[in-house]
């Protein structure tokens, strides 16, 4: 119920046929959002059209909180990895974002020389203090350089190196708290190390690119990794006799998982396998998305690789397998179908359970005084037909 003689020119009142919240099913829902808020949620019976209210109807729609991708390296023509050359296409990239339900992300960059990653973290972090339209670059991923060199997958091998301690905090520094997830091999020496620095700087660790054995990786999560980077991808195939990153992610329910939702780099029976046998909650769905997401198919990059994109399937000119063209919007719809999880369980994979394993505490859930980013999808065809950020309508199929 709105209050009375109150100013409610700012709110906003969606209804839909349901609602996801992630956890909770609400039928004939209502969504009331104030500025950038969520300020009330329930059944569309309980809320009243009181004069200068704004109420959408959709009908034929439903919703769910925005997806958050965290792991993505590009969209629409914009290379993260090459931010400091084509800052101007960063907006193209959050205008597409938006127009497939995702309202924040992190973009990725991969291995590079030092000086080109500290001149690119430093844009990505100018990029982020500035307002664009469409979906909201809440940070960002460094996918190395600290990796393993025999699985470097799409990266190139000569800008793969060792860790080095003063090359990663000048990387924190530039990053100016913006940085919140880095990929590094475990069995790299001075992990550990590594480790303790990104804590300590509020960046998650995420394992990947790697060879490590059973040792390595239980070094590293005891040290605090809480993270597997695009799991089965960049690491040892399970083996019955031999441990290693992709096994212990399943078995130790400490670790979140990566999970690449295009069909492609990852079987649907292995998304199966590895819902099946993680905790919901520490299950991650990723676009590992490029930059010619969006586009039709041709040459593109990833940092100084060159990629080709053909019937959506992306290889470097080698042929090894470099990342998606698929937006989360399918997503999560091959999740839900692949695993044996519920529509609830499958959205938070892309919503709540992102917003947790990197510190987001006022997204990734459609409840009170959480910011108002939610992502209408169409009944039938799941198609997204409006997108809210932070309370402004950043995509809406109709326009």
């Amino acid at each position: 119920m709105l209050e009375q003689n109150r100013d409610i020119s700012n709110r906003i009142l969606y209804l839909v046929k349901y609602c996801l919240t992630p956890y909770e099913y609400i039928e004939n829902a209502g969504i009331l959002c104030e500025d950038d808020c969520i300020l009330a949620i329930g059944g569309a019976s309980a809320f009243t059209r009181d004069e200068g209210l704004k109420v959408v109807e959709l009908k034929k729609a439903y919703a769910v909180p925005g997806f958050i991708d965290t792991h993505i390296h590009g969209a629409g023509g914009f290379d993260s990895s090459a931010a400091d050359r084509y800052s101007e296409h960063f907006e193209t990239m959050c205008r597409l974002l938006a127009a497939h339900g995702t309202t924040s992300f992190l973009p990725t960059i991969v291995s590079e020389g030092n000086q080109k990653m500290i001149k690119v973290v430093d844009t990505l972090a100018n990029l982020m203090d500035k307002d664009f339209y469409g979906a909201e670059a809440v940070g960002m991923h460094i996918e190395g350089p600290f990796l393993n060199p025999h699985k470097c997958g799409a990266q190139r091998v000569n800008f793969i190196r060792k860790i080095d301690l003063g090359e990663a905090k000048e990387l924190i520094q530039t990053g100016r708290n913006k940085i919140k997830i880095m990929t590094f091999a475990p069995e790299l020496d001075n992990a550990v190390k590594l480790i303790e620095l990104l804590l300590e700087n509020g960046i998650q660790p995420s394992m990947g690119h790697c060879i490590a054995n059973e040792e390595e990786v239980l070094r590293s999560i005891d040290a605090g990794a809480r993270r597997c980077t695009h799991l089965f991808n960049g690491m040892p195939q399970l083996h019955q006799r031999k441990v290693g990153l992709s096994a212990l992610a399943l078995v130790d329910n400490r670790v979140d998982v990566e999970i690449i939702l295009d069909g492609t780099l990852i079987h649907p029976r292995m998304i199966e396998l590895a819902c099946r046998a993680k905790p919901k909650q520490r299950i991650i769905g990723i676009s590992d998305a490029v930059e010619g997401m969006g586009l039709s198919d041709g040459t593109y990059h990833l940092g100084k690789s060159e990629i080709q994109v053909a019937n959506g399937k992306v290889t470097t000119n080698d042929g090894v397998l470099a990342g998606t063209t698929q937006s989360l919007e399918k997503g999560w719809q091959h999740l839900a179908e692949a695993s044996h999880m519920s529509r609830n369980d499958a959205a938070a994979c892309l919503s709540i359970n992102p917003a947790r394993s990197i510190g987001l505490k006022n997204r990734g859930e459609l409840k009170p005084r959480r910011y108002a980013d939610i992502a209408f999808f169409h009944t039938e065809t799941h198609a997204a037909v409006l997108t809210v950020s932070k309370g402004k309508i950043v995509y809406d199929s109709e326009q």
